[in-house]
């Protein structure tokens, strides 16, 4: 069985809690397009950095950061009832661009792919055979 620290199996716990708290209990109509992704926690437990993902424009990401502050004691409020620990960890939005990233990626990779495709009426591999040069006419 693996080795797991406690912050990281606490961290998860946060993870869990917070989503369902936002998927059922905010009722800020800015923050339920927002998913968890991920919560980094120091190891003595004192902050917690959690990463938000949102679909959406910038404008909307803004919305959803704000609406998250806004909620930010309610949800550590909630936090500190459902997770028993001595100290409730002080929390901390952050906007995770790695799914902006991925499919930024994910474009470019395509683009190479048409760019490095053989035309379709030529197969690849094949040379032109040289022409022949006609025979001499015997005299």
């Amino acid at each position: 069985m693996g080795s797991f620290k406690r912050s990281d199996r606490v961290a998860e716990a946060i993870k869990r809690e917070v989503s369902e708290l936002i998927a059922r209990d905010v009722k800020d109509p800015r923050v339920h397009f927002s998913t968890i992704t991920d919560v980094e926690l120091t190891d003595d437990l004192r902050f917690a950095k959690i990463f938000v993902s949102v679909m959406g424009t910038d404008q909307e990401k803004g919305e959803t950061l704000e609406g998250l502050t806004h909620a930010m004691g309610f949800l550590r409020s909630e936090l500190g009832a459902r997770i028993r620990l001595r100290f409730t960890p002080e929390i901390r939005f952050v906007l995770d661009r790695s799914l902006d990233n991925a499919f930024h990626i994910e474009e470019l990779l395509k683009g190479l792919k048409t760019e490095a495709e053989p035309p379709k009426n030529k197969r690849p591999g094949r040379r032109k055979a040289a022409p022949k040069t006609p025979p001499k006419d015997a005299p």
